[in-house]
């Protein structure tokens, strides 16, 4: 009998809170990864998130004049895997010159990040405080547009990056600050957990236009979305977590306690689409995954629900897909 692998232990995440630190900054990141957790829970999952804030001092005025107490110190140990989130202060530069910030830099200079063990997470003007202790030389970051000019002149050896909702640069995660805090999160929920469950995290926060670190294109498995209607999104939950069973309109319908031909009306009417064609994109998007780790055709076509490698290329040229499933599946074992 094989041993039975072990579940992850979870990952620290230290949201790390000044006078004034942006309350949405923060407040945001932590519901979802809370929500993400939940979910976790209520799948019989362990939780994956250990959510903490620490402080140079126990007590803190957050931005909207929010007392917050039992603030526990700055970590002096790490067991594990680790995320410190460093948030935004209001004004549009980030002073330094006082006791709580020169104790944070203190403390920032002396860690050490690496991918996979300790992360930095920065939202809003945080990445300005990274810069300060030295964190962003030779990465590429970005930061609310307010502190673009001030990033670059803290940290000249950044690749300051505008006009993007996020930049990814292990073990450096930077978001533009307020709302792109939880675009940031949700991605690395998707990455860590799945994303199924970062899609279910967004629509529980009703905010369905999930954001990437790229361009606008939404992920397929947040796309056709931005809506609320329930029973619709209880079928695209169950659909997007097992794309590979054996679905088809009656099937998701039972899902949503009504008719397959209603259920056909409130996907054209709530999320543009027909109800197969929203099954064969969930699909395809789980075969490059798939092909992207390495998968072949014929095993990316059976984890994604194709029945054969025929009806996944057909697929692929129907979405408009560049090159073929082939190449796709080769390029990432290059």
């Amino acid at each position: 009998m094989e041993p039975q692998q072990s579940e992850p232990a979870p990952i620290r995440v230290v949201f790390v809170l000044l006078p004034g630190s942006l309350v949405l900054d923060w407040a945001g990141p932590a519901e979802a990864l809370r929500i993400a957790n939940q979910r976790l829970r209520a799948a019989g999952r362990p939780e994956r998130f250990a959510i903490e804030f620490a402080s140079p001092r126990p007590t803190a005025m957050g931005s909207v004049g929010v007392a917050l107490a039992g603030l526990s110190p700055l970590p002096t140990a790490w067991d594990g895997s680790g995320w410190v989130v460093l948030v935004g202060l209001p004004g549009d530069t980030i002073a330094i010159d006082n006791p709580e910030t020169q104790d944070l830099l203190h403390w920032l200079r002396g860690l050490r990040f690496e991918r996979g063990r300790l992360e930095l997470v920065t939202v809003c003007a945080g990445a300005v405080l990274a810069a300060y202790a030295g964190a962003l030389a030779g990465r590429r970051a970005t930061t609310h547009h307010h502190h673009l000019g001030e990033l670059r002149e803290v940290e000249p050896r950044c690749d300051v990056v505008s006009n993007r909702v996020f930049v990814i640069d292990p073990p450096l995660y930077s978001s533009a600050g307020v709302t792109t805090g939880i675009d940031l999160i949700l991605h690395r929920i998707g990455e860590l957990c799945g994303e199924a469950l970062a899609a279910q995290v967004a629509q529980s926060m009703v905010m369905p236009l999930r954001r990437g670190p790229h361009d606008p294109e939404l992920s397929p498995f947040l796309a056709y979305r931005n809506h609320l209607h329930a029973a619709l999104h209880r079928v695209q939950d169950a659909v997007s977590e097992r794309p590979q069973a054996d679905w088809n309109v009656p099937r998701m319908a039972e899902v949503a306690h009504t008719s397959a031909r209603h259920l056909t009306r409130l996907f054209v009417e709530h999320a543009g689409v027909a109800p197969l064609a929203y099954l064969r994109r969930l699909r395809l998007a789980t075969a490059q995954l798939a092909l992207a780790s390495g998968a072949s055709v014929t095993r990316a076509a059976e984890q994604s629900g194709f029945g054969s490698d025929t009806q996944l290329r057909r697929a692929w040229h129907q979405f408009g897909l560049p090159g073929s499933p082939s190449e796709a599946g080769s390029s990432s074992r290059a």
